[in-house]
């Protein structure tokens, strides 16, 4: 069971892992992860760049990506103590 994504070296607990292949068969994953008002600017300001190595450690696993799909509970995260839970889809960026 993986529990820990690793994004540009930013630990992050996940629940909800999945390991697919999308159609042109590149690696997909996707997961769900909590996000706390005090993490909010730093986790969004990580997605904004939409250009990740992406490493799983559990399943030594590690590509570059970027977002396929991406959604949020809460759009307010700036309220004190508020916790929203973050969906995202990572897709390998095809290789050159």
């Amino acid at each position: 069971m993986v529990n820990t994504v690793l994004l540009n070296d930013r630990e992050i607990h996940v629940s909800d892992f999945l390991l697919s292949e999308a159609d042109n068969g590149l690696i997909r994953v996707s997961f769900k992860f909590k996000v706390k008002h005090s993490e909010y600017h730093e986790i969004t300001t990580l997605l904004y760049q939409n250009d990740f190595e992406v490493k799983v450690p559990q399943m030594e696993l590690q590509f570059q990506a970027k977002i396929s799909q991406y959604s949020t509970s809460l759009t307010d995260l700036y309220k004190e103590k508020a916790v929203g839970e973050f969906t995202l889809e990572l897709t390998e960026k095809e290789k050159n």
